[in-house]
């Protein structure tokens, strides 16, 4: 049985706190998802703003493969006729291919909402849709607040399902609207829609308010629902819509229901991460099956057993999806996960050598650091504890003066002395602040033998205070990004004296980049950070 995937993220998903869409943003988004395969995507509603229609009006020269483009609005008004009807004029001069109609089915909205009687709004109902079948669309139902409704007047619930079929909707659409209905509600609901009318298609629509929402929609399926209703990444107002990142491969991987194109739940993983971005929204990296770290393994005994089976720690190949695995190293890593981390850059370590590596990122985890999301603090010293390797440069000693002077502000000075294979170098400079200082003065004793750190650029320098009651005298954590237009890489330093984190994470940043661009071979550890 094939499932019909209508993704609603560019009206639904949009009413999420945060998100607001441009034209240009949502035909984006619109590509996306007729890429991934959905077979509805819908648009907006045309009669609630200029942008949405403008939005249809665009879409129209999309050539899309997969996806039909649908129009939202809500029936007509009381007393009104749909030909004369504002809102369902604006679904017309949409000219979308399919119209979803939402409906009212609970009695308080009918009476406190609405204002109106019972009757009428099944007038509404049953003239929208049928007004809008006339001219050839494909209609769609949603029956708002139907479990609710159902609770309130059961029969009245049904009674709004059956206006819409007599006016010759194609589907009905159950909708969850407040998220509040738990599975065995949905299971026992849908099963009582599909005996009612047998021979007409039924979607479900559910919101995310009791952390239900992929699950109502899973056992909708199972109870006969054949149209799956959601947004990307779970995106919409409150606690969201229901996710279709996590429906879509339960639905096909783990329940055997075909929803996409073959091929192209491969594609899961980055749209997910891509709409995010379009969305100004940070990517949430614990959603399941698209997160980054839905295939992270951080636990010794896990990365261990893992090493031996990939499956003995995760539910699914995450290729399937787009995803990758990774492995973290922590203080609650065992030596798998250093000697994982080795073979990822590219690094023939022996398990003595992962096993000191270890003992030293435990110490420094004690003391503050933190190596998740510092792979290139893990990545040099892998380095460091290969036999033979000479560190491009070690510190003999660095001065920072900050001070302030009448007439020309703050001054911050450097001077850094160096062991440069042998040679000793010492070199000064001025910065904006201390730390910028201490970079400058390092760029200035390495450059002359290393011009590539010259395409090395700070990207971020982000600063955490671990144990606040201390004071001023608390200790400091320092992550440092660095690229230079091929890499990006991560460093992390913390001690109580924050200049010498920030040189710490600093002088790692550099020494990882120059292995990087000297010595063949060396693997990137942008891509994990």
């Amino acid at each position: 049985m094939q499932i019909a995937i209508y993704d609603t993220t560019l009206r639904d998903g949009t009413q999420r706190e945060g998100i607001a869409l441009s034209v240009p943003d949502k035909l984006r988004v619109t590509q996306l998802l007729d890429t991934l395969g959905v077979a509805y995507i819908e648009g907006g509603w045309p009669g609630s703003n200029p942008k949405d229609a403008a939005y249809f009006e665009a879409v129209a020269a999309l050539e899309l493969k997969h996806a039909r483009i649908a129009a939202f609005g809500a029936t007509c008004r009381k007393d009104a006729d749909p030909a004369e009807d504002a809102n369902i004029q604006a679904l017309v001069a949409a000219q979308t291919p399919v119209v979803t109609v939402v409906g009212k089915t609970s009695m308080l909205h009918v009476t406190e909402v609405l204002q109106t009687t019972a009757d009428e709004n099944l007038r509404m109902i049953r003239a929208s849709v049928r007004y809008l079948k006339s001219l050839g669309k494909e209609v769609i139902y949603d029956a708002e607040h139907f479990f609710d409704g159902r609770k309130l007047e059961a029969a009245y619930a049904m009674e709004t399902l059956r206006a819409a079929v007599e006016g010759g909707a194609d589907a009905l659409v159950l909708c969850d609207t407040n998220g509040g209905t738990l599975p065995w509600e949905i299971t026992q609901e849908v099963t009582a829609v599909r005996a009612a009318f047998p021979n007409v298609t039924l979607g479900i629509h559910t919101h995310n308010d009791s952390e239900m929402a992929v699950a109502n929609a899973l056992v909708a399926v199972q109870a006969g629902a054949t149209q799956v209703q959601g947004t990307i990444n779970g995106y919409g107002e409150r606690c969201g819509n229901a996710n279709l990142c996590s429906i879509i491969p339960d639905l096909e991987l783990k329940m055997g229901y075909p929803c996409l194109p073959p091929n192209s739940l491969r594609h899961l993983t980055h749209i997910a991460r891509t709409v995010a971005e379009i969305a100004n929204l940070a990517p949430d990296d614990h959603l399941a099956y698209v997160g980054k770290s839905a295939f992270a393994h951080k636990g010794g005994i896990h990365v261990a057993a893992m090493r031996r089976d990939v499956r003995s720690y995760q539910h699914i190949d995450p290729a399937l999806v787009g995803n990758e695995m990774r492995v973290l190293v922590s203080d609650l890593s065992g030596q798998g996960n250093l000697l994982s981390k080795a073979e990822e850059f590219g690094l023939d370590v022996s398990k003595s050598e992962a096993v000191v590596v270890l003992d030293e990122i435990k110490r420094l985890e004690n003391e503050g650091f933190v190596f998740e999301g510092a792979e290139a603090s893990v990545a040099i010293r892998l380095h460091r504890a290969q036999p033979g390797y000479r560190p491009i440069f070690s510190l003999i000693d660095f001065t920072v003066i900050v001070e302030e002077r009448r007439g020309r502000g703050a001054l911050a000075e450097a001077m850094v002395k160096l062991d440069i294979e042998g040679d000793i170098v010492h070199t000064a400079a001025e910065g904006v602040g201390p730390v910028n200082a201490l970079d400058l003065a390092l760029r200035k004793a390495l450059l002359p033998r290393y011009g590539q750190l010259a395409d090395f650029q700070l990207a971020d320098y982000k600063v955490r205070i671990l144990d606040g009651e201390n004071g001023t005298a608390a200790t400091t954590r320092v992550l440092i990004e660095t690229q230079n237009g091929h890499a990006r890489w991560s460093t992390v330093g913390a001690g109580a004296n924050i200049i010498q984190a920030s040189w710490l994470a600093l002088a790692d940043s550099v020494e990882y980049g120059l292995c990087l661009v000297t010595q063949p071979g060396a693997t990137l550890a942008q891509a994990k950070n």
